[in-house]
């Protein structure tokens, strides 16, 4: 087995439940970074579940979030991180020198039905495709 010689580029994604806008961030990279880069999200106070809104208004884009559990912010998780994206909540993180961070000012889904979580939802797509061409050099 061959060791990999460039690391892959990893994003944690932060809000205070880590129960829908960094699920939905983390689940659109995953899906759509096609495994070149690492994914992690996690919340201050975390939820006891994934806002349901949340994982059907990404079930309908045939993204299934429904078994993901809100994780707990560690000081491990950013210091592995290479960018670190905070969804508006003024969520506090370890700073580290040398990484990238990014405040994205979202409307929290938290208590909306999926008619409220769709602009959130698409929102939260449009800026992870820049996320990724930030990330990966383009195919040529």
């Amino acid at each position: 087995m061959s060791t990999e010689t460039t690391k892959k580029p990893s994003v944690l994604f932060v809000c205070v439940h880590n129960a829908g806008r960094s699920q939905m961030a983390a689940a659109f990279l995953t899906t759509l970074g096609n495994g070149e880069i690492e994914v992690r999200s996690a919340g201050s106070q975390p939820a006891d579940k994934v806002n349901p809104a949340a994982v059907e208004a990404m079930a309908e884009l045939g993204i299934d979030m429904s078994a993901e559990i809100p994780k707990v912010l560690t000081t491990e998780a950013v210091k592995e991180s290479d960018v670190v994206i905070t969804m508006g909540c003024g969520d506090e993180c370890p700073y580290f020198p040398g990484k990238r961070y990014e405040d994205w000012v979202l409307e929290d889904p938290a208590g909306q039905g999926v008619d409220a979580v769709r602009p959130i939802r698409d929102e939260i797509k449009t800026r992870i495709e820049g996320l990724i061409a930030s990330l990966v050099p383009a195919a040529k």
